[in-house]
């Protein structure tokens, strides 16, 4: 290889080098660093947009934590004033038993409430537990009253009312992801259970003794929904839903199994049962609930001995948030795609104004190398630095040139 095709070959790779910096230069911003960029802001964006969501369903259970609360001091404070109103005192002074009860039936159908009596601690029915064996008696009868949710065996409720029997049964439905069990029914009533001290003409105290049952109370849930998820208040295509669980057992819901059934009798998934009911924690986060992916949120509920014995759930379905969240990213996506389509050959255009003049002054210098002292760039553009240049090159070519002839003449 000769001296002059080695110097050709080594300004070849200066120039190709020079040409794939510029290349480089001009696409880097688009086709790296913004892709890169786009894609921190896009995990940034959806990890702000679950955390959003998740915060939302944390205010929902917080509104009906509320009216659950509301629910059980309503019902305590409308057995003390029951207790210590003036209408009952005179019917106990005056040991009116027919008027008592016909008290006692009025004010239970005013207040809502599924039992009403009265009860000195001993065994009020025929059920599995004394009276004054329940927490929330007991307290009364020592003179101060109490509320709290308690579970009742279906004996218990038998007692009081074949008609609560029968409402608390429900038949378990094989729910995918829920712990598996052997039971096929759940028979137990979970209950809203109250109790107020009354103070006899004799001087003894008894217990004003109330409760609400529940399990299939729809009036309940759906009052609870109706407060979290008011009209428009979630996108199109999402649906709020409201559930009380005895145990993992949907025993008030309204969630749908199908378009006109509600999923009573189905459980909760394993998982949200070992954190909520097992572990004592609230659950914030998605979870699977019956048949779809709800954003939702669950809290232990414990009774009057302390034992988490169910659960409070709101949620929202996932779906029409998800979409939202998947057409803004690739509305970011094509924006981007949008955006390189229209800049990229732009910037390969400009690249191309800078490598161009470059390589034909490389070229230009090769030809006079080799003996073609008549070689020129010719670059005719506006004028740039590159141009100012390439034009200074022609003008030492041609004094080259011409020094050239005035030596051969010579």
């Amino acid at each position: 290889m000769t001296l002059i095709s080695r110097s050709l070959l080594d300004k070849s790779k200066r120039t190709r080098s020079v040409r794939f910096k510029l290349l480089a230069i001009a696409l880097l911003p688009t086709l790296v660093i913004l892709p890169l960029l786009l894609g921190v802001m896009m995990v940034r964006w959806n990890s702000k947009f679950d955390a959003l969501l998740t915060s939302k369903v944390s205010g929902d259970l917080t509104i009906a934590h509320q009216y659950f609360t509301h629910i059980l001091e309503n019902t305590g404070e409308q057995l003390v004033a029951l207790g210590q109103s003036v209408a009952l005192q005179d019917i106990l002074a005056a040991n009116d038993t027919d008027a008592l009860n016909k008290l006692l039936a009025a004010r239970q159908q005013a207040l809502g409430l599924d039992f009403l009596y009265l009860s000195d601690g001993e065994n009020h029915t025929q059920g599995a537990h004394r009276d004054g064996d329940w927490p929330v008696i007991a307290s009364a009868l020592a003179g101060q009253s109490s509320t709290s949710i308690d579970i009742f065996s279906n004996t218990d409720l038998a007692a009081i009312s074949s008609e609560l029997a029968e409402r608390a049964q429900l038949e378990l439905i094989e729910t995918p992801n829920a712990v598996p069990t052997t039971r096929d029914r759940e028979t137990r009533g979970m209950v809203v259970h109250s109790a107020s001290h009354v103070a006899l003409p004799s001087g003894e105290t008894v217990a004003l003794v109330g409760g609400i049952l529940l399990n299939q109370n729809l009036g309940f849930i759906d009052t609870i929904n109706d407060l979290v998820y008011r009209q428009s208040s979630l996108p199109e295509g999402s649906q709020g839903t409201a559930t009380l669980f005895l145990d993992d057992v949907r025993v008030s819901t309204n969630v749908r199994l199908f378009a006109d059934r509600r999923a009573l009798g189905t459980r909760v998934s394993s998982i949200v049962r070992k954190k909520v009911l097992e572990d004592g924690e609230v659950w914030l986060d998605r979870a699977f609930v019956v048949n779809d992916w709800y954003i939702s949120a669950y809290e232990p509920i414990t009774d009057s001995y302390g034992k988490r014995v169910g659960m409070l759930y709101v949620g929202f379905l996932e779906a029409p948030f998800a979409q939202t969240k998947y057409e803004s990213l690739l509305i970011l996506i094509g924006a981007f795609l949008f955006v390189a389509i229209l800049s990229v050959p732009l910037f390969l255009r400009w690249a191309r104004g800078i490598f161009k003049p470059l390589e034909k002054m490389t070229n230009t210098i090769a030809r006079v190398e080799s003996g073609d002292y008549s070689a020129r760039t010719n670059i005719d553009r506006v004028q740039d630095e590159i141009t100012l240049v390439a034009d200074h090159l022609d003008d030492l070519l041609d004094q080259v040139q011409e020094r050239d002839k005035r030596l051969r003449a010579w």
